[in-house]
């Protein structure tokens, strides 16, 4: 058997659930890594990571061009692409970025609910590769080989039990993070903060684009991340607390 036969094993394999307070753990630790101010400052890249990956996959598949990502330091991020500057497509590329970490945990929660961790870990991997081929400055480029090489490392070296572990940790985070961009851009807003983050943000880009006020298009993308998080919960809950 070659490595790519061993690797497709791997991916393929169904692994055994986990002990129930191994899910319980994750996601308490989860919502202390969101909730933390110090924590977030290096967790809440991922996020970025996935809202900007958001932006791209959606221009991409919307027939805009892509030109590149960048990922700043402060953990804001900008998606470049080229075409039309109204319209559907525009529409969808400014709504994909807030609701994309949310709808990743959900699929996340979904594989792992059908015991395919390492193929978790694995699709998280391909949509890393393809971000950062995206990546146009150094610390975007930093940040998504960092994270990229946690979850290689994981998903190739450690033993079933670890990787259990890591996947839910990573769902959990992904589901609850969503939450926390959307209560800061919330909060922004509220206080009427001004220069070119405020008045650029994704929903006041949307209030441009279609005239529905950008406190709906806030609204909107909690709607989702709280959806996204039902569903995560129901996913994840081991069996015997399903109701």
């Amino acid at each position: 058997m070659n490595v790519l036969d061993r690797v497709w094993e791997r991916i393929a394999n169904v692994q055994p659930a986990p002990p129930a307070w191994v899910v319980a753990v994750a996601g308490l630790a989860a919502l202390i890594i969101v909730a933390n101010s110090r924590t977030w400052r290096l967790s809440g890249k991922v996020i970025t990571i996935a809202h900007e990956g958001g932006h791209a996959l959606v221009s991409v598949l919307s027939g805009r061009r892509l030109e590149g990502i960048r990922l700043h330091r402060d953990g804001s991020g900008v998606t470049y692409s080229r075409g039309r500057r109204s319209g559907p497509a525009m529409v969808a590329c400014a709504a994909a970025g807030y609701t994309a970490p949310s709808l990743l945990g959900a699929g996340a929660a979904a594989l792992l609910a059908s015991r395919h961790v390492t193929a978790m870990l694995w699709l998280a991997l391909v949509l890393l590769a393809a971000t950062f081929l995206a990546i146009r400055n150094v610390f975007g480029a930093i940040a998504v080989l960092a994270t990229a090489g946690a979850v290689f490392a994981v998903s190739y070296f450690a033993s079933a039990e670890v990787q259990a572990g890591f996947g839910y940790l990573a769902a959990w985070f992904l589901l609850v993070g969503a939450l926390r961009p959307v209560a800061e851009l919330q909060r922004g807003r509220r206080r009427g903060r001004g220069g070119a983050r405020a008045s650029g943000s994704d929903a006041d880009q949307l209030a441009r684009l279609t005239g529905v006020p950008g406190g709906v298009w806030v609204t909107f993308f909690a709607f989702v991340a709280l959806c996204m998080l039902g569903i995560g919960v129901w996913l994840l809950a081991p069996p015997g607390l399903h109701v």
